[in-house]
């Protein structure tokens, strides 16, 4: 399977790697206001994933903010005193406390 993995990995570098080789060529990329930018093809895919990438983890930012906060108020939730859970004598005994959560969620 450890070699199965490397194997794919190497197939997708030389691919990415050829493709990078056949788009050598220049390509414009025209801009707002007749401003433009002149590059090589490949750079303009590798800038404009790049860009894509950071666009939706940014926006992603106040969806993980939102899941850590709410794990951390489940997480002070979840850790109470054991002498609320005191009863008669006669009474079963009260069940042991759920483990600790981590306390890092969602990335």
């Amino acid at each position: 399977m450890k070699y199965l993995l490397w194997l794919l990995k190497a197939a997708i570098f030389f691919t990415l790697f050829a493709f990078a080789l056949n788009n050598q060529q220049d390509a414009t990329v025209h801009f707002f206001f007749g401003t433009q930018w002149r590059a090589p093809l490949v750079l303009v895919v590798l800038t404009a994933f790049a860009a894509g990438l950071a666009v939706g983890a940014l926006g992603m930012v106040p969806r993980w903010w939102q899941h850590r906060s709410a794990a951390r108020r489940a997480q002070a939730v979840i850790v109470t005193p054991a002498a609320t859970a005191t009863t008669a004598s006669n009474a079963a005994p009260a069940p042991p406390p759920p483990p600790d959560l981590p306390s890092v969620h969602g990335i």
